[in-house]
């Protein structure tokens, strides 16, 4: 199963490939395991800018879950109850991660696929792309964890929308539903994607990670405390600070340093 995902570090960039082509990158129990562990190393890692997630192949980012797995994995409440818990747990190490992850989203994006996408903080889909979440049709329910995201994705009445109906549509209306951040052509998702997380990587890292840190901080309704206010002006006191404006004065380039 180490083959079934890839990564690939290119500078500040990390790609994190989905690899099983021949199943349109279906989603199995050991690759959520090993997802889940890739993207807390990755996250750890402060040398990291951004993380691309994608499939291979071209024609899928991923349908879900392998279905060849229900009768030996999740063939009942019990089995399923573990399979979750290993999902959710993935599901969450995305949630949590600090560096800014982008998804690069060719042909379908379903279930799983898009539950996955969905968590990653831009998605980038070319216009054949196909997205839904049809698991009344499998007389299955989604769990309260995954159910929260697409909520949290779409707001309330089109979660509901998309799972009552089971519904797979296009990218048009992805994008106006708010599942993906940007469409377009076909033959411009990769280069738009890798465009996208240059520029992400081009920025200073301590301030993308502190802006994804302050819009999951104000989810929560709770009054800041003084500490987290105060949090909001230590970029002053950051070596990228005077790097930064010092370029822009100059009109040059900054080179962030990370700290």
């Amino acid at each position: 199963m180490s083959d079934a995902i890839l990564v690939e570090r290119k500078g500040n960039v990390a790609t994190v490939t989905l690899n099983r082509p021949h199943k349109l990158n279906a989603l199995t129990k050991p690759l959520w395991q090993r997802l889940g562990d890739l993207l807390i190393e990755l996250g750890a890692d402060e040398s990291l800018r951004c993380i691309v997630l994608r499939g291979a192949g071209g024609k899928a980012f991923s349908p879900g879950n392998d279905i060849s797995e229900f009768e030996t994995d999740r063939s009942n409440p019990e089995q399923a109850k573990a399979y979750g818990k290993l999902m959710h747990r993935t599901l969450q190490a995305l949630r949590d991660c600090p560096v800014p992850t982008l998804a690069l989203i060719e042909g379908i994006c379903v279930g799983g696929g898009m539950e996955i996408a969905g968590l990653c903080d831009l998605r980038i889909c070319g216009r054949s792309s196909r997205f839904g979440a049809p698991i009344n049709r499998l007389g299955l329910v989604m769990a309260y964890p995954e159910i929260e995201s697409l909520r949290d994705l779409v707001g309330e009445k089109r979660a509901l929308e998309i799972l009552l109906e089971g519904r797979i549509f296009g990218a048009e209306e992805a994008q106006d539903m708010g599942i993906v951040t940007r469409v377009v052509d076909d033959d411009a998702v990769e280069s738009e994607a890798y465009a996208t997380a240059e520029r992400i990587a081009d920025g200073a890292p301590l301030v993308a990670r502190w802006h994804k840190k302050f819009l999951k901080r104000l989810r929560n309704a709770a009054p800041l405390s003084e500490a987290e206010f105060d949090e909001g002006f230590a970029c002053y006191g950051t070596e990228d600070f005077g790097i930064g404006y010092r370029a822009f004065l100059a009109k040059e380039k900054p080179d962030f340093k990370g700290r």
